[in-house]
């Protein structure tokens, strides 16, 4: 007897979240060179991505993250000793790469391929904590498709003058109900929202 739920309710299992983050300035821009993240904020981007099971980005963000974040080997001389649990969080992280340009991707990565919404929703179906996303385009493309379950903006106390602004060219709203805010010690504050449904 299933007590008036549907049918086979209680054989089915919740999707692991797609959950995405963005550092962005107080006027909208997006374009990371705008921001420079502090301890608190190298700590706070840790620990969303220990959150997940894989991350999942465009080749833009992949070829960015890989440059900037990759351990070939002795530390580089720019890397503070605080960014250096960031370094091998994201280092460590299994990353699925969204690009129909890269023939092969290397650094704990796999390629996905072909219509972009089933390839997510097979992602999400599996086992686990979550997914995480970062970037522009491809979260772009995931809001559109209503894949993505949870936004977060970290929002800098700044005013860059100029874009690229997120969602620019967005074919309908999506409504968003916040459900936390954290203040950091710069003045970001990171606002989580959930799509209202």
């Amino acid at each position: 007897m299933t007590l008036g739920l549907p049918y086979g309710y209680r054989y089915s299992y919740v999707m692991r979240p797609l959950r995405y983050s963005i550092n962005v300035t107080l006027d909208g821009c997006c374009d990371h060179r705008e921001m420079i993240p502090d301890e608190d904020l190298h700590r706070h981007a840790a620990e969303n991505i220990a959150q997940a099971d894989a991350l999942l980005f465009g080749r833009v963000t992949y070829q960015m993250m890989e440059a900037g974040w990759r351990r070939t080997g002795a530390r580089p001389d720019w890397m503070a000793d605080w960014m250096e649990p960031f370094a091998r969080t994201i280092d460590a992280a299994k990353k699925y790469i969204v690009s129909s340009t890269l023939g092969r991707v290397d650094w704990n990565a796999e390629l996905v391929r072909g219509d972009l919404g089933k390839a997510v929703q097979q992602l999400k179906q599996e086992s686990g904590k979550g997914l995480f996303t970062g970037g522009v385009t491809l979260p772009m493309a995931l809001a559109e498709l209503g894949l993505i379950d949870e936004y977060e903006f970290v929002v800098h106390p700044r005013l860059a003058g100029h874009g690229p602004t997120l969602f620019a060219g967005l074919s309908k709203h999506v409504d968003l109900k916040l459900i936390s805010r954290l203040e950091f010690g710069s003045g970001a504050v990171a606002m989580r929202y959930e799509p209202r449904r």
